[in-house]
């Protein structure tokens, strides 16, 4: 006798994943809400893909918000996680697709297979492509189906730090990079950096729109959370508050900071950590976690924020060339910032002097650094003002240009 082992999937899930594939799956996506929103038979329909749950990515809001002024019909596809809270109503349609997995290679494996066949299956006059890991599906469906592609690259994907060190890994994703970037005419990324690291290694020109936010129209908006009496506010914020980004040496300085508050605002996968360094440092009256919230909201934390940090670390080639959102949310918002000497963000902060730099990643260095920063009236009031003046030319409306000379040639009559 064999000894008995579970099965890998129990019948119910073999015949939901069975359902997937079937016509009755495209029959009851019919009801939702994808199909009632707007005609069937829209013209200029771009459909742009992306693996998140389309909760917080601000760059493809204000991407569709863009296409739909120009005339497009965007539809922004992505994926449902078991935690993922509903979507709020668009302006333009979206579809969540509910996945067996949700990490690891099966996770990429399926998400491609089942973005592959929606697209055969869904007209698309255009297909954007966000990111390496939604690109073999949409690639393969635009040879198919012989339509245009688009190809926005949000970060220097194949020198993350979840792939750097781990060859295997990073040489398959390196290989479908080699075998599809080549082929592509029309190439975005998020600054110059990547650009020639790209341009290096395949010889393409790409389009570069960076993650500038909206224009802020008002600074009277609500602060959702009010600040302490007496105390100053820092702010960390980010969809990707994750290892080597110094989060965990912002928290353990907080130990030399009695008088100063930190907010921590979004999600990633040191969040367990940080909480874990919060008890071992007893520092609950100094630091509160929000989690993610609404893009508005955030706006009004920021509006609240007397500093905003941003310390990413030079661990590896996506963290050096980053420009994150972040910065250009304080700078909206006139929050002078505290930030890591990397050359994209060191670029933008010394060309509009809306803050100062850190030399080193040890705790009581940072809380050194906070403290002279937030001491220093006249110096904060400089900063508050210059980022008053960077805000006017530092948002996404200046690109305006750019994403119609990019999408401009697919639109029509």
């Amino acid at each position: 006798m064999y000894p008995y082992r579970k099965p890998l999937a129990s019948p119910g899930i073999l015949r939901k994943s069975l359902l997937i594939f079937s016509g009755a799956e495209i029959q009851n996506r019919r009801r939702i809400r994808l199909f009632e929103m707007t005609p069937s038979k829209s013209k200029n329909r771009v459909v742009l893909a992306v693996t998140n749950d389309l909760i917080s990515d601000q760059r493809l809001e204000k991407v569709c918000a863009t296409l739909l002024s120009l005339g497009f019909s965007p539809l922004l596809i992505g994926r449902k996680r078991r935690t993922s809270p509903e979507l709020p109503r668009k302006e333009w349609r979206t579809h969540r697709m509910c996945l067996l997995f949700e990490k690891g290679p099966l996770f990429y494996a399926e998400y491609n297979l089942r973005l592959f066949l929606w697209l055969l299956f869904h007209r698309a006059d255009l297909i954007v492509a966000n990111d390496l890991d939604t690109l073999p599906a949409c690639f393969l469906a635009s040879l198919l189906k012989r339509k245009p592609i688009v190809y926005d690259s949000h970060e220097f994907y194949t020198e993350t730090p979840e792939l750097i060190h781990r060859p295997f890994t990073r040489n398959i994703w390196l290989s479908i990079e080699k075998s599809i970037f080549p082929k592509l005419d029309r190439i975005i990324t998020v600054n110059k950096s990547i650009a020639q690291e790209y341009k290096i290694r395949y010889g393409k020109e790409l389009y570069i729109i960076k993650n500038l936010p909206r224009k802020l129209i008002t600074r009277s908006l609500p602060s959702p959370a009010k600040k302490p009496d007496g105390k100053k506010v820092i702010l960390l914020q980010g969809a990707g508050i994750n290892i080597d980004r110094g989060a965990e040496e912002l928290v353990q300085a907080m130990q030399y900071l009695p008088n100063v508050m930190l907010w921590i605002i979004g999600s990633g996968d040191v969040m367990d950590i940080l909480k874990e360094l919060i008890i071992k440092h007893h520092l609950e009256d100094r630091i509160t976690i929000f989690g993610r919230v609404a893009y508005e909201e955030l706006t009004a934390y920021t509006l609240a924020a007397d500093l905003g940090i941003s310390i990413d670390k030079d661990t590896n080639p996506n963290y050096r060339f980053s420009l994150p959102n972040k910065l250009f949310d304080y700078i909206r918002c006139q929050t002078p910032v505290l930030v890591s000497r990397l050359p994209e963000i060191a670029q933008i902060v010394e060309q509009y002097n809306v803050g100062e730099f850190i030399d080193s990643h040890d705790p009581k260095h940072i809380a050194d650094r906070i403290n002279t920063l937030l001491s220093n009236e006249q110096k904060m009031s400089q900063y508050k003002n210059n980022c008053s003046i960077a805000s006017e030319e530092l948002t996404w409306e200046h690109q305006t240009d750019t994403m119609k000379e990019i999408y401009l040639p697919f639109l029509k009559d």
